[in-house]
């Protein structure tokens, strides 16, 4: 197990202490557990996916909540269906109930979810600001403000 000192990074960086809090919160989430599957995918320069595979589950036991940069996809089996008695001569599907967390980058939005054939497909952009994108100043322009 490693363990990293990001108490320079406290010092050194004023203004960017999110970061190393990100970055700590990262090491932390390494402990998840591989249980679903997923798969992140790059669809265009700004427009992910990720796909979930979550057989068994339908709709009304998911749950997909997003609280300031964390993606957080909650999947609860009901217990009537546990209490059914029924034999398994080989379980190789997994119905246990879950939480999954995604950390997200700055200005990610989730556009949609779907859920498909046991594949649970949500589609994430990242939308910049117009104050956040490089704009071109002409030289010689003045800038008046309070005009």
């Amino acid at each position: 197990m490693r363990n990293i000192d990001l108490s320079p990074l406290y010092r050194s960086f004023i203004g960017f202490d999110h970061l190393a809090s990100m970055i700590d919160a990262a090491s932390r989430n390494e402990k998840q557990p591989s249980y679903p599957p997923y798969n992140v995918e790059l669809l265009g320069e700004d427009k992910y996916r990720i796909t979930m595979a979550v057989a068994g589950f339908d709709e009304s036991e998911l749950e997909i909540q997003v609280e300031e940069n964390t993606l957080q996809v909650t999947g609860k089996k009901d217990a009537q269906e546990k209490e059914q008695e029924r034999k398994f001569l080989h379980k190789g599907i997994s119905e246990r109930s879950f939480e999954r967390k995604f950390q997200l980058g700055d200005h990610v939005k989730v556009l949609a979810a779907d859920l498909k054939n046991g594949l649970l497909h949500i589609d994430l952009e990242r939308v910049i600001p117009e104050s956040k994108k490089p704009r071109k100043i002409e030289i010689g322009s003045q800038l008046i403000e309070n005009a």
